[in-house]
């Protein structure tokens, strides 16, 4: 049996690192996003985070951002609601973040992708919340995982 495509929220941090290393980690899932094994999920807060990173780091690199976005076949999901965003703030006290992992909440993932440390990645093992939380290799080793035979 096949496994399930995984619903793979991706934070900024993901992103732009994407845009910027053609063979990483991060760009491998945009990669499977377009191949559809993976559906590909950001927030709108993390799309303008994207847009406005990109503009200030890079800005030649725009074409690269919405090129990305397209061929992975990235979805934005709807605005977190008010008990997302507390849920979020009783696991990330840091606003910004907070509001990210709101939005992943809300989009209700299988992961939640990400390279921040300090903020989500120390989190993934006492974490209540109903995805698993890691970085690209994390979910590119499960996927492999699932297709090692018994």
């Amino acid at each position: 049996m096949t496994p399930k495509n995984r619903r793979v929220f991706l934070d900024t941090s993901v992103i732009f690192a994407a845009v910027l290393s053609p063979t990483g980690g991060a760009r491998k899932l945009f990669q499977l996003g377009e191949a559809g094994m993976l559906k590909l999920v950001i927030g709108p807060n993390v799309l303008r985070e994207c847009d406005a990173v990109v503009r200030r780091k890079v800005p030649s690199s725009l074409p690269a951002l919405a090129q990305l976005l397209a061929l992975g076949q990235v979805e934005t999901s709807i605005a977190p609601t008010k008990r997302h965003i507390a849920l979020a703030r009783s696991t990330v006290e840091y606003k910004p973040d907070a509001l990210v992992l709101a939005e992943a909440i809300s989009a209700r993932p299988d992961w939640f992708i990400t390279h921040d440390k300090e903020h989500f990645l120390k989190e993934r093992q006492v974490s209540d919340l109903a995805f698993d939380i890691g970085t690209p290799g994390d979910l590119i080793q499960a996927l492999k995982d699932d297709f090692t035979l018994p």
